[in-house]
């Protein structure tokens, strides 16, 4: 099984040598998202609410690209350039996530690229699709 490249025009393009995301097997792995309009490339805003809101947004439509909503996120890492404002973030990813609760770190960063303040990417779980079974999948 070879991983696939998820490619979206409803998020942003990757402005560096990688993917939005990829698939092996079961799994989708989602590049980190910054709070950029899609059509833009450039940041939403200058505040933690509008960049997060954005980020969460982008990384939704890279899942939502291969069948994946965000029920099917396992794990989610957090990138904030100011610690202080993890209770904010708290707040606005819980709208994202009230129900599921995936595994998650959050970590303080000295810069991002763009001058941004936050930054997300994740890993899901897809379903098999079409009679696929990923029960004893490899990912190599």
């Amino acid at each position: 099984m070879q991983p696939e490249v998820i490619q979206t025009d409803k998020a942003p393009a990757a402005i560096g040598p990688y993917s939005q995301g990829i698939t092996a097997g079961p799994l989708v792995f989602v590049s980190g998202q910054l709070g950029m309009d899609p059509q833009t490339g450039e940041l939403v805003g200058d505040t933690l609410e509008s960049q997060a809101k954005q980020a969460l947004d982008n990384l939704s439509q890279v899942l939502a690209a291969v069948g994946v909503e965000l029920s099917q996120v396992a794990a989610v890492d957090v990138f904030l350039t100011d610690m202080d404002d993890f209770l904010a973030f708290n707040g606005i990813y819980e709208g994202y996530f009230s129900n599921h609760k995936p595994a998650r770190a959050v970590v303080a960063v000295k810069a991002l690229p763009k001058a941004a303040c936050v930054e997300i990417k994740c890993v899901a779980v897809r379903s098999g699709s079409q009679g696929e079974d990923y029960t004893d999948a490899t990912v190599m």
